[in-house]
């Protein structure tokens, strides 16, 4: 278990280097970018943050340039897809892509303009529609919709509300005869008329229609209805065309994903540096750049850039106040739970690294949890294959995860084993079913379901291992800071305290019975484990509040801190979870394999049914216990473990690297 150890440098080098310095950088990863130097009237910061935007505008033009063909023409992804990781390709092929930059940005600007008029298309038909349907109830009228009248006459168009007939609308204009009345359409909302009349009327009869409801047809267009809506169908159908033609060349512009996918990290890494840029102190002929650099990767980058380069390095210890980053650095069987403890928070300034200790009761506590030999070959098996077939393609991150689950599904089988769970107990329910004598492959330990209270009593042990453990952590850190009193007061008393009580408690007859205990401890030595507790416990009170100088607020402090025990209590208690999921798992397979059970009696397709039901419901079940079991081990961790001496709060290390989605460049 590791916190890597940093060191600040600085380097020093010639403008006319900067690209190639940087770039080289870059690829190797190793340097976090932090300029703690102030401007003077040489060294100054350059401005490119121009660049930096153009750069990002590509990338996002890009990335909605692969969206809209990954739309259009998706990709078929296969079951393990996910373990390809990215495509490797080489520095020379990476600064050849240059020479076709402009094309490929050009084809994303393209693909993003051709799906912007699809759209705009859209809403035209959209809006051509919305006016061939209000066209449709005036379809029968020969005459345009904006016609006013004659010389001699005045004509209405328009609706009234509800249903009309000849009959009434006549006998609401009768007066102002001479006069014409068409019903063009009805419905039970309107009525839509073509009144003509005489111009000399056209103001009575304007406003004995406006009396009644009339309202002028809100389309004033110059042709008949029917030529209009005819007219409309020939534009649908050619904004339909547009769309088809837009569709099709964007389909062959896929050809282009991978180049367009290329451009994207080729954009993304140019926009890193130029962040960098950003950042940097630059005279005419010369920059500076500061940061922070693996002390094991000091000498490596010392010789290359200084190989090749006519440069100034510097390295120096960080400062006290410094907010240094952190790495982590582990063997392989617990490197893949760094992740984990990345979740609650890396070490802070004084910590030790936790991922070590916490790994072995981690793979633990998971198998536990799941406690199924078939289930946990499942996983071992699934993981190695990923790990192995997919060795050379493997993200770091998907490596880790598989080298996790690999591990916990090996602790899933050494339990499954030690509780005789196979797939709960399919053993017994096919040799019983099928062959009429009940076989059982015997626990190498006990079955948890007939001896629950010997699995609670276990479960309760490992919960104070675990603890014990944490307090075992703070020991350690407490003495790599030299504080040998806090040792002693901190964490030797609570352990004192702790171990007394539980000695007494095993002295106990009445606790005994209660967890099924086949034991008493001698009275003797449970009266004097009540002692020793007791000088424990008035060691607390009297130590942990020995900040404050009043003697009153130290007492009370102590109080406070000897109510702690009841912490440790409710500690112990949550590891009762391991037994509860540990039963789930082999409660619920049991029923599935009962309920498989049940279709034995029709012949064949029973045995079809019995097949799929496993295969469904076990599926299930190990999905559904894997994440509890997931969930639960973290929890376990980031409460009751680390609550016991870590806190956490550095930064992680974020070097100045490539950081592409879909290519990364060979290892050398």
């Amino acid at each position: 278990m590791a916190v890597l150890p940093m060191q600040r440098i600085t380097i020093c080098a010639l403008k006319k280097d900067r690209k190639k310095i940087l770039e080289q950088l870059q690829r190797r990863g190793v340097i976090e970018i932090d300029m703690n130097l102030t401007e003077d009237n040489i060294f100054r910061k350059n401005d490119v943050s121009a660049a930096i935007t153009v750069l990002n505008k590509n990338i996002a033009t890009a990335k909605e340039a692969l969206q809209i063909l990954d739309s259009y023409v998706p990709i078929k992804k296969s079951m393990l897809g996910a373990l390809n990781g990215r495509l490797e390709i080489t520095p020379e092929e990476y600064d050849k892509f240059s020479l076709k930059h402009t094309s490929v940005e050009n084809t994303t600007n393209k693909i993003c303009m051709l799906v912007k008029q699809i759209s705009e298309q859209k809403a035209e038909i959209l809006k051509l529609k919305a006016t061939w349907e209000m066209l449709y109830a005036w379809t029968t009228l020969d005459i345009p919709m904006n016609f006013s009248g004659t010389k001699y006459t005045s004509g209405f168009i328009g609706t009234l509300p509800n249903i009309w007939d000849l009959d009434s609308i006549y006998a609401l204009l009768a007066e102002q005869m001479p006069i014409n009345v068409d019903i063009i359409s009805a419905s039970r909302e309107q009525t839509c008329i073509f009144v003509l009349c005489v111009k000399e009327k056209a103001q009575i009869v304007s406003e004995k229609l406006r009396a009644a409801g009339f309202s002028y047809a809100s389309s004033t267009i110059d042709k008949a209805p029917a030529k209009q809506r005819e007219d409309l169908e020939n534009q649908i159908k050619q904004a339909e065309n547009n769309i088809t033609k837009a569709i099709s060349k964007i389909e062959t512009l896929v050809a282009q994903r991978e180049d367009i996918r290329f451009f994207v990290d080729y954009e993304t890494i140019r926009a890193e540096k130029y962040n960098v840029i950003n950042q940097l102190s630059q005279s005419k002929n010369t920059f500076i750049m500061t940061g922070y650099i693996p002390e094991k990767e000091k000498s490596i980058i010392e010789t290359e850039l200084s190989s090749n380069f006519e440069l100034a390095l510097e390295f120096e210890q960080p400062k006290e106040n410094e907010d240094v980053p952190v790495k982590l650095e582990n063997n392989g069987f617990s490197a893949p739970l760094e992740g984990i403890v990345e979740s609650y928070s890396l070490p802070g300034k004084s910590e030790i690294d936790p991922t070590t200790v916490m790994s072995l009761f981690y793979y633990m506590l998971f198998g536990l949890m799941l406690s199924d030999a078939v289930y946990g070959a499942v996983i071992t098996l699934g993981c190695a294959f990923g790990l192995f077939f997919y060795r050379n393609k493997l993200e770091n991150s998907m490596r880790n995860t598989l080298k996790m689950f690999f591990f916990c599904g090996i602790s899933t089988v050494f339990w499954g084993v030690m509780f005789g769970s196979y797939l709960g107990d399919i053993v017994d329910v096919v040799s019983s079913t099928y062959f009429g004598k009940v076989l059982t492959i015997p626990p190498f330990w006990f079955f948890p379901v007939k001896e629950p209270m010997r699995m609670l009593v276990f479960a309760m042990l490992i919960g104070i291992i675990h603890l014990f453990s944490g307090l075992g952590m703070k020991l350690y850190q407490l003495f790599k800071q030299k504080d040998y009193k806090a040792i002693i007061y901190d964490v030797v008393f609570w352990y004192v305290l702790i171990f007394g009580c539980i000695l007494k408690l095993l002295s106990m007859k009445m606790f005994a019975d209660i967890l099924g205990l086949k034991f008493i401890l001698p009275s003797l030595i449970g009266n004097i484990a009540g002692i020793i507790a007791v000088v424990a416990a008035v060691g607390i009170i009297t130590t942990n509040g020995r900040e404050s100088k009043n003697p009153f607020k130290r007492f009370l402090k102590g109080l406070y801190a000897l109510y702690g025990i009841t912490g440790y209590l409710s500690d112990v208690l949550s590891y009762s979870r391991l037994l509860a999921l540990g039963l789930a798992t082999g409660v619920i397979a049991s029923v599935i394999n009962k309920m498989a059970s049940m279709t034995s009696s029709l012949s064949i397709i029973g045995v079809v049914l019995f097949i799929i039901i496993l295969l469904l419901g076990h599926t299930l079940n190990i999905g559904i216990n894997l994440l509890g079991a997931y969930v639960h081990t973290n929890r376990l961790q980031y409460v009751e473990f680390f609550g016991k001496f870590y806190s956490g709060g550095s930064r992680k290390f974020n070097p100045f690297s490539v950081k592409t989605k879909y290519y990364k460049f060979k290892e050398e």
